[in-house]
């Protein structure tokens, strides 16, 4: 068995000494291939992303399990943030401000060339690696190309992609170029399957592959929807240094309020300021909840190497301080702000929420919903956008808004602030079970066992 992504399991940094030291990296991938066990001959490939993995790939110095690919620092930085993250994830989350964008010129072109290059290169360590008849199972919007490329040198192994975003509705998808959006197209049916993390985003693709590409042909398309890993949550939450930020988030807030609690990346698709300007207007129109609630806001700087999102961080850090400017008092901050990431913390904010805030332009899940019921002390109630993956599950017991709605999401919020201790602890422990359902090791196996049937 292969597993293909961008980011792997283990990274690596050069110490002052000259010596690598390794760092295991976390998420639902890392977790699910540690519960298929050692014996399984399990092998991961992935991007040497860093000079200390460049270096551990030089040396020989990878662990067993991991092959790092040094693909070259310039093609990769194509590849990457050129299309994957500046085209492909803005097609598939509806971003693009279309007056002015996209611009598909010749330094696209270009840009596309080192993407296919990249792709190329995992097909080609995967073909080199995988035994006759091994299950591949390539990850995300990185890797669109790898199962055909595959398929035409190992035609004798089974092939499986995983798509971790939403899927563009026919419509937007027709943006690309039409070659290149037929080429995303034929690279994903190399795959035997493919699967989706909602219905909705794999009815997407099948229609976008009936409109473009003459139908899926012989492959599978299935859902897959990534629940929350509830035990890991549970038992890490109650550690020490959890308990010391619950201390001192309680201090930062004050005794009594209820709590909003927000946790997401500065990513685009996160709506983060919409959620600033929701609950600006829920302090501006129900006056009787100043110096009563709190929103804690964390919002983790991503891809800063782009400026759209150090731009849009930079307007995070605005909108909540100009909240606090007309709000707060000298008991109260209406928005505690971090941008330091600080997974504890977050586990503590999880603990102490009385409403989750999880408004999302688009999300292919955003597990954040599933994982602050499973934590909260209290119960929790979820506002929720209805354009995340997680409202398929979810939707019965959050309160549902439109993620462009700002009134809406206010009213929302004072809704959700003013359910009943028991109704609200009822909802969150349907939420939990909802979020728990398919865990990430039972995810990953899931899928396996579907490739090989």
């Amino acid at each position: 068995m292969l597993v293909a992504s961008n980011r792997g399991p283990v990274s690596y940094e050069i110490q002052e000494d000259g010596s690598l030291r390794s760092k295991r990296g976390g998420g639902g991938l890392v977790s699910a291939l540690s519960a298929i066990g050692p014996d399984a001959r399990a092998l991961w490939v992935c991007s040497a992303l860093s000079d200390g993995d460049r270096e551990a790939v030089r040396r020989g110095a990878g662990e067993d399990g991991v092959r790092m690919l040094d693909v070259p620092a310039d093609v990769h930085a194509d590849a990457y943030n050129g299309i994957a993250n500046s085209v492909l994830w803005f097609v598939h989350h509806m971003l693009y401000q279309t007056p002015l964008e996209p611009v598909f010129d010749a330094e696209f072109r270009r840009q596309w060339a080192s993407y296919e290059a990249f792709n190329r290169a995992f097909a080609e360590a995967l073909a080199e690696e995988a035994a006759e008849g091994a299950a591949v199972l390539v990850q995300d919007y990185h890797l669109t190309l790898v199962p055909g490329m595959l398929r035409e040198l190992r035609p004798d192994v089974r092939i499986s992609h995983f798509s971790h975003t939403p899927w563009a509705p026919v419509e937007y998808f027709r943006m690309l170029p039409d070659d290149i959006a037929g080429q995303v197209l034929r690279g994903m049916l190399g795959a035997d399957r493919l699967g989706f993390l909602t219905r909705r985003w794999a009815d997407a693709f099948t229609a976008c592959c009936e409109a473009l590409a003459g139908g899926l042909g012989e492959t599978v398309v299935g859902v897959h929807g990534l629940g929350a890993d509830a035990d890991f949550l549970r038992k890490r939450s109650r550690e020490a240094d959890v308990d010391e930020r619950m201390a001192a988030l309680r201090e930062q807030i004050g005794e009594g309020r209820k709590v909003v609690v927000r946790v997401d990346r500065t990513e685009l698709s996160k709506n983060i300021v919409r959620g600033l300007l929701a609950y600006r207007r829920l302090l501006a129109d129900r006056p009787e909840w100043r110096e009563r609630v709190v929103h804690v806001a964390f919002a983790y700087p991503s891809r800063q190497d782009l400026e759209v999102y150090r731009d849009y961080t930079a307007e995070v850090r605005r909108v909540a301080e100009s909240v606090n400017e007309e709000f707060g008092t000298a008991g109260w901050t209406p928005v505690v702000l971090h941008v330091q990431d600080d997974f504890a913390r977050s586990l503590a904010a999880y603990r102490l929420a009385d409403v989750a805030l999880v408004n999302p332009i688009r999300d292919g899940m955003n597990l954040v919903a599933k994982e602050v019921p499973v934590v909260s002390d209290a119960g929790c109630a979820l506002v929720l956008s209805r354009e995340a993956g997680a409202y398929e599950e979810l939707g019965e017991d959050a309160f549902v808004v439109n993620p462009y709605d700002v009134t809406g999401t206010a009213e929302a919020l004072h809704e959700a602030l003013s359910l009943p201790d028991g109704e609200r602890a009822e909802r969150s422990k349907r939420l939990a079970a909802a979020a728990t359902a398919l865990p990430p090791a039972r995810w990953f196996l899931d899928q396996l066992e579907a490739l090989r049937g």
